[in-house]
């Protein structure tokens, strides 16, 4: 057997046309090769499919790989086609036809990259096809949907155990974007991974400009954020289908080049929206959260949020689309208190345990975007990374685009003296007017301009 570097360098070239490795890419590669089970965290942008799709390439046999969105599987196994690459892909956008002519050519060792969405492995009939199969490896792709501590914990993903005791001797490799100590530790325990290779990358991306603002006209801020980015690509974020709808509408009528994505829409709609994206057709999607999952654009130079997250795993990883060609980007995130509630209510049907890991991550990200340290080291810190030093100019933290307030303790006690002497009953904006002096009809009707602390 040749050098297996030489090997992955020969296939890197001949197939994709580079002649260099990532971080970390080649030391995952060769634990591939080397047949011996691994857990990779790469932050978006660091090439995580390639580590599966070069060794896959070196080896004999079929590489199976767990996959959880349909879109992302079908443009993965479109790119890998048109490298020449012989993939195909099993899930429910198959009709039964389709799905025999992959099983034949599975059977007949025509595939060397078989993207299987998880629910296709829990009946026993797939996994009696694979039995049956050579299989050189089975990599598990946003691997963190394994574990309830996850930012996206899927139900399916928790069967995939059955792998491990279907293959005891096909090499297992865990890889996922964002994955804090805890959750590492419970991928590698319901994987049954055996004394895997653990490989993590720098979670920091020098080259994103981080800014976080309260929301105060959210149009105008995120029209103000794309007319800096004149003619450049650009991702918004929005929490619901609804507002996603608001926000396109609105942008579009103020003249911008903007296309929604969301799950409401038709398929047709949505791979039409996606195209037009990447074809650079319109300048700006805005879209929830499943947009960009794979999608292959490098240059996307902002990201927005126009409310805030549910957790830092979430906003590490929608922040990422943003210059994965390594040339300077922008990220804004845009947040309210109003954002918190509406989180409150969207996971207020998880089990117990689940909905207070779920509301530890959303009081993590509600301090991150009130720090006064930088950005940068705040969310590698949260990854358990440090940095050997700040930013310097690439947060508005370090960018000092923050004001300062005078007297700072003097001012946040009498803002609780006047919550205590409103009986904790009234909200942020009517606290926020009895403290400005407000004559208000209902502050007047409350007797609350007798307040000590009104004005």
């Amino acid at each position: 057997m040749s050098d297996p570097v030489h090997q992955l360098r020969a296939v890197l070239s001949k197939y994709w046309g580079y002649d260099s490795f990532r971080p970390l890419q080649l030391e995952t590669m060769q634990a591939v090769l080397a047949g011996r089970d691994s857990l990779v965290v790469l932050p978006t942008g660091g090439g995580k499919s390639l580590c599966y799709q070069a060794p896959a390439m070196c080896q004999e046999g079929t590489a199976v790989i767990v996959s959880p969105l349909i879109s992302l599987m079908k443009d993965q196994v479109d790119a890998a086609r048109a490298c020449g690459i012989p993939a195909s892909l099993l899930n429910s956008s198959l009709n039964i036809s389709e799905r025999r002519e992959v099983l034949q050519e599975l059977k007949a060792g025509k595939i060397k990259l078989l993207y299987v969405a998880p629910e296709r492995l829990t009946p026993s009939g797939l996994l009696t096809d694979l039995s049956q199969t050579k299989l050189s490896f089975i990599a598990i792709d946003e691997a963190h949907c394994v574990s309830q501590w996850g930012h996206d914990f899927r139900p399916h993903y928790r069967e995939l155990y059955r792998l491990r005791e279907g293959f005891p001797d096909v090499s297992l490799h865990a890889f996922t974007a964002t994955a804090t100590e805890r959750v590492r530790l419970d991928v590698i325990e319901q994987l049954q991974l055996k004394q895997p290779e653990i490989l993590i990358g720098n979670f920091d991306r020098p080259n994103l400009t981080y800014r976080a603002e309260n929301k105060s006209e959210v149009v105008s801020q995120i029209d103000d954020v794309i007319r800096r980015h004149e003619g450049e690509s650009g991702i918004v974020y929005a929490i619901t289908r609804k507002e996603v709808d608001r926000l396109s509408e609105t942008l579009k009528y103020m003249g911008h080049k903007v296309r929604p994505y969301h799950a409401g829409l038709t398929d047709k709609e949505r791979k039409d929206n996606q195209e037009a994206f990447i074809d650079d057709r319109v300048t700006t999607i805005i879209a929830t959260v499943a947009f960009g999952m794979g999608i292959d654009k490098s240059d996307v130079r902002y990201v927005v949020h126009a409310a805030m997250p549910q957790s830092l795993e979430h906003y590490q990883q929608e922040s990422g689309r943003a210059g994965r060609d390594g040339l300077e980007a922008e990220c804004c995130l845009f947040f309210g208190g109003d954002d918190v509630m509406m989180w409150k209510h969207i996971l207020g049907d998880k089990e117990p345990e689940q909905y207070r890991h779920a509301m530890a991550s959303l009081n993590k990200i509600a301090d991150y975007c009130r720090v006064s340290i930088c950005r940068h080291q705040a969310l590698v810190k949260h990854f358990g990374q440090e940095l050997d030093a700040d930013c310097g100019s690439a947060c508005d933290i370090c960018l000092n685009e923050r004001e300062e307030v005078d007297e700072s303790l003097v001012l946040g006690q009498k803002i609780l003296s006047s919550v205590y002497r409103q009986q904790q009953r009234f909200g942020v904006e009517y606290t926020a007017q009895v403290l400005k002096g407000s004559n208000e009809a209902r502050i007047v009707q409350n007797g609350h301009e007798k307040l000590s602390t009104w004005g």
